[in-house]
């Protein structure tokens, strides 16, 4: 029987699944710790002061852009991710090739993303505000590839139709950490032009060994299409913490290597973390693909659950209590079977469509599991904290976060607080409160 203070959840669109509402009584006797509300500090860069300026001077040291004649089709590659201020970088560049009498347009360069679907690529672009009206340029989508070649294993290098018939390419992303493992060239230039103008081919091809491929397939992968492809630039974006752009750098192609190796370091000394080693229960407000790749961080939440990888070692997190999906997500809930808790919302919300297709291309299928679904947000923080082998109320290490990407205000227990009291990151903490929920089980004391 549903208890009449908990809303049934909305009725399931037709990729999202039915779910029964399931009731555990015990759940409302658990004592939650009062919790601190805490500033965490994070490593800092100075922003860059003018995108537009920056930009034009990474094309402006292209030497390949420079020797195109006028008229010629140059295309823009774009991927899926929350980049900040990616429109101010897209309009630049194609501000830049038009002052040059070039002729860009847009390509999506996101694998399988979108439902592996050129409507939804497009749509997907569109959701970040990458448009012909936001930008200036037309936006040409195609699931269609060329083959360039084979990589020794045998794997095919696919490569964007629209963007092989161009007179020039250029690559713009985000150098940051990937969601999976550390080396040498994780998220970057190197494998937008791998696995993102690959298309979803591509991203099946890189990803059907595992992690072999990441390490192995998707740099051979690279270095054919950077022969063979008309790549004139790339435009690598650095963040810092605050997801401000801190580093817009011009890349020749036969450089994409070492400025992914070199920017990566650089990425990596500003990201924000968690301080802490051991953490009973962990309640992540909000997943989603623009937050990560995997939906979470596993460097915050200490779970990569990626076989044959080890998850890192620094942090033990017990239990995992996810309480929603973000909207840019559109429903692509991927990286929730990382989490041992979740709502019955949450669940009836996932597009199982598109995590499904993700996980068929990544062939990484853990984090589209589905795990244990409870009523309400009460319940699923709850379940949290009484499994997670805490000793009591008084000894439980738990921690509120809004996202794996949104770390500067974050809820600690008093436990928490303090075994950490002496780290600086962790500033202007608040008196303990109890943690507040509505009538109807939801959330009331959030991070942001």
């Amino acid at each position: 029987m549903t208890d009449s203070s908990v809303a049934a959840p909305p009725a399931p669109a037709a990729n999202s699944p039915a779910w029964p509402i399931l009731q555990f009584p015990h759940l409302s006797r658990v004592q939650l710790p009062p919790m601190h509300r805490v500033r965490l500090s994070h490593p800092k860069a100075e922003p860059i002061a003018s995108v537009e300026a920056a930009v034009a001077g990474a094309l402006r040291s292209s030497r390949r852009l420079q020797a195109l004649p006028a008229g010629s089709e140059v295309a823009v590659a774009v991927g899926s991710r929350g980049i900040s201020g990616i429109v101010p970088v897209v309009r630049a560049t194609i501000q830049f090739l038009r002052s040059r009498r070039l002729e860009p347009f847009i390509v999506p360069a996101m694998g399988s993303h979108g439902g592996a679907t050129a409507e939804g690529q497009a749509a997907l672009l569109a959701s970040l505000g990458i448009t012909h009206e936001q930008t200036g340029a037309p936006v040409r989508a195609t699931m269609d590839t060329v083959v360039y070649g084979r990589t020794p294993e045998g794997i095919d290098c696919h490569f964007d139709a629209h963007a092989a018939g161009a007179a020039g390419i250029v690559v713009i992303n985000r150098v940051k950490s990937h969601t999976t493992f550390d080396r040498p060239n994780e998220s970057g230039l190197v494998k937008m032009v791998a696995v993102g103008l690959g298309k979803e081919q591509g991203a099946r091809n890189v990803h059907r060994l595992g992690p072999a491929g990441l390490s192995q397939v998707l740099p051979a992968l690279a270095r054919i299409a950077l022969e063979k492809a008309p790549i004139a630039v790339g435009i690598a974006l650095v963040e810092d913490a605050a997801k401000q752009l801190v580093a817009i750098e011009g890349v020749e192609p036969q450089a994409f290597f070492q400025a992914d190796a070199r920017l990566l370091e650089f990425a990596k000394s500003l990201l924000a973390r968690l301080p802490f080693e051991t953490i009973d229960a962990l309640v992540v407000e909000m997943i989603g693909k623009d937050i990560s790749g995997a939906g979470m961080d596993h460097a915050v939440t200490g779970r990569a659950d990626i076989r044959g990888v080890p998850n890192p070692t620094r942090l033990l997190v017990s239990k995992i209590a996810v309480l929603g999906v973000s909207p840019r997500s559109h429903g692509n809930g991927l990286g929730i079977g990382l989490a041992d808790f979740t709502t019955v919302d949450v669940v009836r919300g996932l597009d199982l469509r598109t995590i499904y297709m993700n996980s068929l291309t990544s062939t990484l299928c853990e984090k589209a599991r589905i795990p244990i679904a409870l009523p309400t947000e009460k319940d699923a923080v709850s379940a949290a904290v009484a499994t997670s082998w805490a000793a009591g109320t008084d000894a439980a290490r738990v921690c509120f976060i809004h996202s794996t990407l949104h770390l500067d205000e974050i809820l600690v227990s008093p436990a928490l607080l303090q075994a950490h009291a002496d780290d600086a990151r962790l500033a202007d903490a608040g008196p303990p409160l109890p943690i507040e929920f509505s009538p109807g089980g939801t959330l009331l004391t959030r991070c942001r």
